[in-house]
């Protein structure tokens, strides 16, 4: 069952219920009202949690302060006001990137309608369509439900006609991005319109900006997702086939790897997206023909420092291991080495990436068991599971494929259970 919903009204009414009835100050009413429905199950998230302005001398209601500013963005928009437009545009991006609760309430009072034709009327301005472009992206995020078949157009049309311009390829992949997020749909309908090799495009065209590369990687990833629970079929592996096969991504995504070694958002990136297109056996071993087994071998042991990069090299390295001519090709390139020195250098999550990279490895052949406990794995791998409740089942499995002894059954209950293999 899910959590109890309520109208932005209905919490505006009780604060001012708080203010007029019960004579309290403004700050101490909206946490009586929270700690009221929050206690009635009540999930808030999506409620701006502050006191609506004064009501006006005449006794008419006032709006929030993001729905002051999208009415006269509405005005400025019906009336061709450009002039005015960039002020508008700039506050009510402001306005929405502060917190999902401001996009739902901005949302839910047609702020997509009023943003989709300030995109329209932005067509022949190049600065005023980078704002709108950057105005919806800010309105989309976490509410991919927003965006309709006019603006799917719009922004591929866009993405064609102006992808020399970063900046604004920026911001329509942005847009892209937000829109696909949890939405099948959505998804497809994109693929359907191309936008796959506008994202590869992308990547090559500008692979001097980190920003552009960053982005369209990530939004290439986003199209492998199989996140939306309202369908109970993706397409994400037909469309990991489609980036490979019909648009080179994987040239693509390495090639950009080489070029931004220094930059560890990027590298994190472009390896998370390697990792979500390495669904084929053949995909796995094209990496290792382009150079990406050597690259990813690398950069973990230059960036070992950065727990992020580190965690989705090892990921990557994960998903490629799939292939069991590959998992041969790590062992000979000296990874296993790096990977054992990732679990003691890193907590969390790069340290459960390890161990479940060493257990793919392991299971090709147990002849590699006792070279990797000579490095000290067995030690490190406990003191893991020790420190991350999260990553004791990983860690669990890690040691038991080593061939060391471990419990079979722990109940959670601050100790180690004495059942033993």
């Amino acid at each position: 069952m899910g959590s109890k919903q309520i109208a932005q009204e209905t919490f505006d009414d009780a604060v001012q219920e708080n203010i007029t009835e019960f004579e309290m100050d403004p700050e101490e009413a909206v946490r009586e009202a929270v700690q009221q429905f929050e206690s009635q199950g009540v999930d808030l998230s999506n409620i701006v949690k502050a006191v609506r302005p004064p009501a006006s001398e005449n006794g008419q209601r006032q709006k929030h302060q993001i729905l002051q500013t999208l009415d006269s963005l509405s005005r400025a928009v019906a009336e061709l006001d450009e002039a005015e437009l960039p002020r508008l545009l700039s506050a009510l991006a402001a306005q929405c990137k502060e917190q999902l609760a401001f996009r739902h309430l901005a949302g839910q009072n047609g702020a997509y309608p009023v943003l989709l034709s300030a995109c329209q009327l932005a067509a022949g301005d190049r600065n005023l369509l980078l704002q709108a472009f950057s105005t919806l992206s800010a309105l989309l995020d976490g509410q991919p439900d927003l965006l309709d078949a006019a603006g799917q157009e719009l922004l591929l049309q866009s993405l064609r006609e102006r992808g020399e311009d970063a900046e604004l390829a920026l911001a329509g992949i942005r847009c892209v991005r937000h829109a696909c997020l949890k939405h099948e749909h959505n998804r497809q309908d994109f693929v359907k319109g191309g936008i796959l090799p506008v994202l590869t495009g992308a990547i090559t065209r500008h692979g001097d900006s980190a920003d552009v590369v960053r982005t369209a990687a990530s939004a290439l990833r986003v199209m492998t997702f199989d996140d939306d629970i309202r369908v109970p079929f993706g397409h994400a592996h037909d469309h990991a086939k489609m980036i490979v096969l019909e648009n080179d991504g994987l040239r693509v995504l390495i090639e950009a790897a080489k070029a931004f070694r220094g930059n560890s958002g990027v590298l994190s990136e472009l390896c998370a997206t390697l990792a979500r297109l390495s669904v084929r056996n053949e995909f796995c071993q094209e990496i290792v023909d382009l150079g990406g087994l050597s690259l990813m071998v690398t950069l973990l042991a230059d960036c070992m420092e950065h727990p992020d990069v580190v965690k989705q090299v090892l990921s990557a390295l994960r998903a490629v291991a799939g292939n069991d001519n590959v998992k041969d090709a790590i062992v000979a390139a000296g990874a296993t080495e790096l990977i054992v020195l990732a679990i003691s250098h890193h907590l969390g999550n790069p340290q459960k990436q390890a161990c479940m990279l060493i257990r793919n490895l392991v299971s090709r052949s147990r002849d590699l068991s006792q070279p990797i406990l000579a490095m000290g794995a067995e030690p490190l791998i406990s003191e893991a599971r020790a420190a991350h409740r999260d990553c004791d089942d990983v860690a669990r499995a890690a040691l038991r494929d080593l061939g060391c002894k471990v419990e079979l059954r722990e109940l959670w209950t601050g100790h180690k259970g004495s059942l033993a293999q």
